[in-house]
């Protein structure tokens, strides 16, 4: 019998897959299950910036996992990541940012830090919060942000051939001379698997695998 039980909160559910396969292969003995709203980033995208009502709503939705026997909540997504701040005051068990540990990476790799995202409410949060990681760590850092226009839009009409080419340009094209680049969204890990070996010269690092990862040691079983 399982453990430990893992809820999973996503804004799309696109990334149930994803992130159910990175669980089986990091959390195989954990009892996983999915929580999903897509109204939290929609609305977030319609107003532009994170709403109270909508961290409130978030809050709701983590108590909720929390009722239904969750141990811990993965919050999915990088825009609504600051209301997660929030919920922690809330609630006595762990509610994790996937992003994270990837923020956390990217500070002790160099100076300079590419941020790709290709939504504007996606890029300011993960900015933020590698300037965060950063002065936990005492490390001085550069910040260069790049939005990658047009291919959100391209997945809301379907087209993921068209998302994953201007992502794969932006990777290759737009962002050099850094010291590693982040991915602010976690559906944009399979662009980099999908390159080329010899296409990137800088380190890329994305949140769905040490997101889950994360989890492990929370678990208290290990760091994997």
């Amino acid at each position: 019998m399982p453990n430990h039980t893992l809820a999973l909160l996503h804004t799309s559910p696109v990334l149930m897959p994803l992130f159910a396969s990175l669980c089986d292969r990091w959390l195989p003995e954990t009892r996983i299950f999915h929580v999903v709203d897509e109204s939290l980033i929609k609305n977030t995208i319609q107003a532009g910036h994170l709403q109270k009502v909508t961290v409130r709503r978030l809050a709701a939705l983590v108590g909720s996992a929390f009722d239904a026997g969750a141990d811990a909540v993965l919050v999915t997504c990088s825009s609504i990541g600051p209301g997660v701040e929030v919920a922690r005051q809330l609630y006595d068990r762990p509610v994790l940012r996937v992003d994270e540990p990837m923020a956390r990476d990217a500070v002790w790799r160099g100076r300079r830090i590419g941020v790709l995202a290709t939504l504007r409410t996606t890029l300011e949060p993960t900015s933020a919060l590698v300037r965060a990681q950063a002065r936990a760590a005492h490390r001085a850092i550069e910040i260069v942000e790049c939005l990658c226009e047009g291919a959100f839009e391209a997945v809301l009409c379907g087209d993921t051939a068209r998302h994953d080419r201007l992502v794969g340009e932006a990777l290759t094209e737009r962002m050099r001379d850094l010291d590693t680049i982040v991915l602010a969204q976690a559906s944009m890990a399979r662009v980099v698997a999908a390159l080329p070996a010899d296409a990137l010269k800088t380190p890329v690092l994305s949140s769905p695998e040490s997101g889950v990862r994360q989890v492990r040691e929370i678990f208290g079983l290990g760091t994997g």
